[in-house]
């Protein structure tokens, strides 16, 4: 008795315009089983069309609630990071600044401090190292884009000046690349260029050199 009731409630389901989704979910039934019973009872094209409706919304409840949960995780996680971290002191600062010259720094031209990323916030903390610890001057800097050939060149020299406080007279001039931003299809970094940061100065980048040979030696 109790399967000829759940047939005769799938039935009265399906003509009422569920899935067989969503009928295996209120009935508990498998969709084989649902599949034998209903088969002859076809959707509407209006149901059909409502189901549709149905389905990008939960999906997309789905996705906001998944976002959310990553949301709150990753909150948790920075709320610990930067409590385990805490405030950095200058010496951190200054020994930070040598790793990531270590790392992404120009050392070909032993008169030239210079630095290289797609990031403006890596590029800030070059900056910040430069004239917090360095004692750079900010306005002996200089800085060299590398943009694709279908970008705005004067939207992209405001952008980064204004990123990084530095006036657009301190901007030479954008190299600009052949192929388009807009044919890759994986637009690495930030999808505003390459900003490189120069300072000329011999003696500047032999204590930066110098820095990195004592690093090496004591690893």
């Amino acid at each position: 008795m109790t399967r000829f009731n759940d047939k005769a409630k799938a039935i009265e389901l399906r003509k009422n315009g569920m899935s067989y989704g969503q009928i295996k979910e209120k009935l508990g039934l498998s969709k084989s089983t649902l599949s034998g019973w209903l088969k002859n009872i076809p959707l509407s094209n209006e149901d059909i069309k409502k189901l549709k409706v149905l389905d990008s919304q939960r999906i997309e409840k789905y996705i906001n609630t998944m976002k959310l949960k990553r949301e709150s995780r990753l909150n948790n996680v920075f709320d610990k990071v930067s409590c385990d971290i805490g405030k950095i002191t200058q010496r951190e600062l200054f020994m930070m600044g040598f790793c990531l010259y270590w790392g992404e720094g120009g050392k070909v031209n032993k008169a030239m401090l210079s630095f290289t990323n797609t990031d403006p916030n890596m590029i800030k903390y070059f900056i910040k190292w430069a004239t917090e610890c360095l004692g750079v001057e900010r306005k002996k800097l200089y800085a060299i884009l590398q943009l694709y050939k279908d970008m705005n060149i004067e939207e992209s020299v405001k952008y980064w000046s204004k990123e990084l406080k530095l006036p657009v007279e301190q901007f030479g001039k954008p190299y600009i690349k052949d192929s388009r931003l807009s044919d890759l299809t994986y637009k690495s970094g930030f999808g505003k260029g390459t900003c490189t940061v120069r300072l000329n100065s011999k003696e500047k980048m032999d204590y930066v050199l110098q820095g990195l040979k004592y690093l090496r030696s004591v690893v």
